[in-house]
């Protein structure tokens, strides 16, 4: 599903990752976060998809907005769980949106 996000400009938080074959705990864990950031002040929205990379795209009002869900309990433990257990690998990218345009129902 698209995002539906507010006009620019707002922040995209770009969580790119390769997955490990540890599945124990991952699908509830990710849940989890889903929910948890959604309850954050400044969450605007999330996008994802996996194949072989996995991309999840979140949209956020400002960068202290995103530096609290960084700092955020319970998400330092994912943090640390997809370091450990999940990801081979992983890249985070945060990035200021100006300008977006669409087309069709998102």
């Amino acid at each position: 599903m698209i995002a539906h996000t507010p006009s620019p400009p707002y922040f995209a938080v770009i969580f790119t990752s390769v997955r490990t074959e540890v599945e124990e705990g991952y699908t509830a864990m990710a849940d989890r976060m889903l929910k948890l950031a959604a309850e954050q002040e400044g969450f605007l929205g999330v996008e994802s998809a996996r194949n072989d990379v996995g991309i999840t795209i979140s949209y956020w009002r400002d960068l202290e907005s995103i530096q609290k869900w960084k700092a955020h309990a319970e998400h330092q433990i994912a943090q640390q769980k997809g370091k450990s257990d999940w990801c081979k690998s992983y890249k985070t990218r945060i990035a200021r949106v100006e300008r977006d345009y669409g087309f069709g129902e998102a």
